[in-house]
């Protein structure tokens, strides 16, 4: 069995090798490549995806999985080894489900369509990406199809990104979160609006990108395995043990673009760098779901980032850094900014409280394209009525609508989107255990000092990797189940202060 062991995990890490390459590829694609290079990168792509598919699916792999079933079932349920036949299992059987031709079509479809975005979006043209986003949408339905006996299409390529997870109970939780969050934004909004006008004045784009990349290394990110480049659209990317790089976006007029998408991405990042050593190379060495990933960026970004405790020791740095702007505003001036809800177009841009609504906006049109309910060509015109009802704002045109987000235009549609509020709900969920076990985070955080709460958080979450999935590590950290009750006590709290409630 030890032979057999060794050889899985041999032709694992030739697997993890031409993803590793791929994603240096993608990288690149959405950082530093010029145009002229998107119709190779889509066919480079492509084979390196269906090379790894390839690799993956092979039969020798299967058969090593059967051959390791009742040896793998023998051993410790929380082993390294144990959980590694467990999630390559997983992975397995929904990978052969997918024939290789059709993984290399779509990654070179996605590649062309991401190029077409990049394009598109600064251009406020929405006609030249519909043909792609048809075809997307169609593939999604395909990919979907792939997979015979869910209940609804979307369910497949939801469990994919938060296993465990369908649409009947996304929907659920979303109804219950949004029955509660609608009156506290009403609450809010109907008093007077932060001013937050200190944020946007000028800010040379060096300056924001070498005080954003400070605040991260303060956090714990480690420069030796890492590198902050700009983007479109921010992302944080793993490409080995010592490599984990982020990106973000600036806007010389607005402060907190660039500042909370370091945040948000370091987040991520000290996920993927906090995961145990051991199980680089392996299925394993990735975080578990996209909403404990998530839970990750939006705890690092806001109910550390935007904390005032958090601020009571960077202000004084932000002030010298930018002394015109900011060194005649109070912090309390500076800490209602950065945490001033109104409703608003740009889902990245959001604050705490509407942010959801963002989210479920998003969960309901995917739902809404794969069920044959909504046609990409009324896309822009659905996404104004949804926002006019839910949010009262209506973008003036598509640049900050139906195309301000890189998910359907880089991937598939379906699955893209609950991970963002579920992570939300675990961050509050997993920042209130951390607290309650070690008190002494709030001091440390004002001193603007990390390692407690980073150690905790290595300890019960990121070091797993994916040995567990979400719901085993939620349980485990916090000693029950997701429940959005820390989360909505979080918001309430901070907020009620802030606007007075």
């Amino acid at each position: 069995m030890e032979t057999k062991l060794q050889e899985l995990k041999q032709r694992l890490s030739v697997v993890n090798d031409l993803y590793a390459a791929g994603a240096v590829l993608g990288w690149d694609q959405q950082t530093y490549m010029p145009p002229g290079g998107a119709a190779a990168r889509g066919r480079q792509l492509a084979t390196l995806g269906r090379l790894a598919h390839e690799q993956f699916t092979d039969s020798a792999v299967g058969k090593l999985l059967d051959d390791l079933q009742s040896y793998g079932e023998s051993l410790p349920y929380e082993s390294d080894d144990a959980s590694l036949l467990r999630e390559v299992r997983r992975s397995y059987e929904r990978a052969v489900n997918i024939p290789p031709a059709f993984m290399a079509q779509f990654l070179a479809h996605q590649a062309a369509a991401f190029d077409v975005w990049a394009r598109a979006r600064p251009d406020n043209d929405f006609a030249s990406v519909q043909p792609y986003l048809e075809t997307t949408l169609e593939m999604s339905r395909q990919a979907a199809n792939y997979f015979p006996g869910y209940q609804h299409i979307a369910d497949p390529l939801i469990n994919w990104s938060d296993y465990g997870m369908s649409a009947a109970t996304v929907r659920a939780l979303f109804a219950e979160l949004r029955s509660q969050l609608v009156p506290l934004v009403q609450a809010i909004t109907s008093g007077e609006p932060a001013d937050d006008s200190c944020l946007h004045q000028h800010y040379p784009e060096g300056q924001q990108l070498a005080f954003g990349l400070m605040m991260a290394q303060r956090y714990g990110y480690d420069l030796n395995r890492g590198r902050q480049d700009k983007t479109h659209h921010p992302f944080m990317t793993k490409f080995a043990h010592g490599d984990v790089r982020i990106t973000t976006r600036v806007k010389e007029n607005d402060l907190s673009e660039a500042l909370f998408s370091t945040l948000h991405e370091t987040g991520h990042a000290l996920y993927e760098l906090g995961i145990a050593e051991e199980l680089d190379g392996t299925p394993l060495s990735g975080g578990t779901s996209a909403g404990v990933h998530e839970s990750q960026s939006r705890l690092w970004e806001n109910l550390v980032g935007r904390s005032r405790l958090c601020w009571e020791h960077f202000y004084p740095q932000l002030q010298a850094a930018f002394p015109s702007q900011l060194g005649a505003v109070p912090l309390d001036t500076f800490y209602r900014a950065i945490n001033k809800v109104s409703p608003s177009l740009i889902r990245t841009d959001a604050d705490e409280v509407t942010y959801n609504l963002h989210v479920m906006i998003r969960f309901d049109f995917e739902l809404d394209l794969l069920e044959g309910k909504l046609a990409v060509r009324d896309l822009p015109e659905a996404w104004r009525a949804r926002y006019k009802a839910d949010l009262g704002v209506a973008p003036p045109d598509d640049r900050d609508g139906v195309l301000q987000d890189v998910h359907w235009y880089g991937g598939l549609i379906g699955g893209a989107f609950q991970g963002y509020t579920l992570g939300n709900i675990m961050s509050a969920q997993f920042f209130a255990a951390a607290n309650q076990a070690h008190p002494e985070i709030a001091s440390e955080t004002a001193r603007g000092e990390f390692g407690t709460l980073r150690t905790w958080l290595t300890q019960n979450i990121y070091r797993h990797g994916s040995k567990f999935t979400a719901a085993e590590v939620v349980e485990k950290a916090t000693g029950g189940p997701l429940s959005i009750q820390p989360y909505m006590h979080y918001l309430r709290t901070k907020y009620s202060e802030l606007y007075g409630l």
